[in-house]
């Protein structure tokens, strides 16, 4: 089988799963030829086990803005013609099931398939644009195949382009080998001293993470047990998160570690992970988090609740609940057998339900089961 998976190549949700997806393809013995503008960040550098097509971005003066959507079909169809590509994995709806459905048209022939999963913000914030949702309802209808990764999504796509084709849910997976508690390199007195607590948070840091609540839900947990604040990960808000940090007095409490590649070796020293969000389609972070057998406090919302099971690996709360957030964070800090038995039953849910052994082989199967199709 040969698969061609489409994805952008920054650090978030999809783009992960996309990388991992591809990368545990290839170990099962399917080719897999990943199509991005640059190197998906879970990808680093040569590897023998897969094969990366840099899709140029065009300058030419004519276009005020590079057509990527073109250039990104006619790459996929040339490729596709070239090697015979038996399956188009679009992860993201906008653009990259529209190329895949135009390279469909250049070749014209039964093959590729054209499979499409969406990732969550392509179905609720770019989807429902005025500009975008006549084409991303248009991207879903024509796929030969779609699959999600939670059943939030699942039902907000159906509310809110009416669509009938039939979406399989397929949940987002964790290396259960790689992210693991008590692992090589989780020293936490890099960190912390032996009587303070370590509170982490990892994220785009765009504002629908809500991460200056995470400052505000540590406050209120320092003020009662001395703690630290890690935070990893960049974007847009962490400028001001890092400015709240300083005008609560926690400048000196708080470290800002920016984008990492090895977070399975940062997850792990953390006593407890904090996602705020006030949306979040599955939870990646929380789900690396959870398998680091570290407790997650987060909002109750999206596709969460699938994953952090309120009582048994964390606490849900309202969004924008600071006080109950840091009232249960200092629940599962302040009682050792409490954060023990949690972080025990986070370990024992990723690896029962969210493997990656198992979820690839979910994908492995549906892409058996759509080739079959005529």
């Amino acid at each position: 089988m040969k698969v061609g998976i489409v994805c952008y190549p920054v650090k978030g949700g999809s783009g992960v799963v996309a990388s991992e997806l591809g990368l545990a393809l290839s170990a099962m013995g399917v080719e897999v030829h990943f199509f991005s503008y640059a190197l998906p960040f879970r990808l680093t550098g040569f590897d023998e086990k897969f094969i990366f097509h840099q899709v140029e971005v065009s300058d030419y003066p004519l276009f005020q803005h590079s057509p990527y959507t073109l250039t990104l079909a006619t790459r996929l169809a040339d490729e596709s013609r070239r090697v015979g590509l038996d399956i188009i994995h679009a992860h993201y709806a906008i653009p990259h099931a529209v190329s895949g459905y135009i390279a469909k048209q250049i070749l014209g022939g039964r093959l590729p398939k054209l499979i499409t999963t969406l990732h969550g913000t392509d179905i609720t914030l770019v989807g429902l644009d005025p500009s975008f949702y006549a084409v991303t309802k248009f991207s879903m209808e024509v796929s030969d195949a779609l699959t999600t990764v939670s059943r939030y999504i699942y039902d907000k796509t159906y509310e809110s382009f009416g669509i009938t084709k039939p979406i399989k849910v397929i949940h987002n997976f964790v290396d259960n080998d790689r992210f693991k508690p008590n692992q090589k390199g989780c020293d936490r007195s890099i960190f912390a001293r032996p009587d303070e607590k370590i509170i982490m948070h990892m994220s785009n840091y765009r504002p629908v993470k809500n991460a200056t609540d995470v400052v505000r839900i540590f406050k209120m947990i320092n003020d009662e047990i001395p703690s630290r604040l890690v935070l990893i990960g960049d974007g847009p808000d962490a400028p001001n998160v890092l400015r709240l940090a300083e005008k609560l007095g926690l400048k000196d409490r708080t470290l800002f570690l920016g984008g990492q590649d090895t977070v399975e070796t940062i997850l792990c020293k953390a006593d407890l992970f904090l996602l705020p969000s006030a949306s979040e389609a599955f939870g990646l972070a929380a789900l690396e988090a959870l398998a680091s057998g570290v407790p997650v406090v987060a909002s109750i919302v999206g596709g969460l609740p699938e994953l952090v099971k309120d009582g048994k690996v964390g606490y849900l709360a309202p969004i924008a609940d600071v006080e109950t957030m840091a009232r249960r964070a200092l629940e599962i800090l302040s009682s050792p057998d409490l954060h023990r038995t949690m972080a025990e039953n986070a370990r024992k849910l990723t690896v029962e339900k969210f493997d990656t052994k198992a979820i690839v082989k979910q994908y492995y199967d549906f892409y058996n089961e759509v080739l079959a199709k005529d």
